[in-house]
């Protein structure tokens, strides 16, 4: 069996693969899962958490709620309680948008660079 190298593809990640994902310190993902039912990642018999790619979306809905929208724990729990299927639907389109936008400054700035029509390169 051919090992994977693609992290894509991967079953399980460490908290630190993950503290390194989503850009938040590990101890932040330990006091969200306390915070957060939604936050659940499974633990091997010696204690070690292993996230797997639908844990990594929860955080990162968390995440977005929480340092992107400014909202406090209670208000995002709420969120994720009272109106599930709305908050991950805006959480999807704000993500969307965030790549199209960041497409499109790459766009830009190639552009930038390229002479005007009619000038030599």
């Amino acid at each position: 069996m051919a090992l994977n190298t693609n992290k894509n593809l991967k079953k399980y990640y460490s908290i630190k693969e993950v503290s390194d994902i989503i850009g938040v310190p590990a101890s932040t993902l330990r006091y969200w899962e306390q915070e957060f039912d939604e936050i659940n990642p499974k633990k091997s018999s010696g204690g070690v958490r292993q996230y797997t790619q639908a844990d990594i979306e929860r955080i990162k809905l968390v995440n977005h709620l929480v340092r992107e929208k400014g909202m406090t724990i209670n208000g995002a729990r709420n969120s994720l309680h009272n109106n599930p299927k709305a908050t991950v639907d805006n959480h999807e389109i704000v993500s969307r948008l965030k790549a199209v936008r960041a497409e499109l400054e790459a766009i830009c700035r190639q552009l930038d660079a390229t002479p005007p029509c009619g000038q030599p390169l």
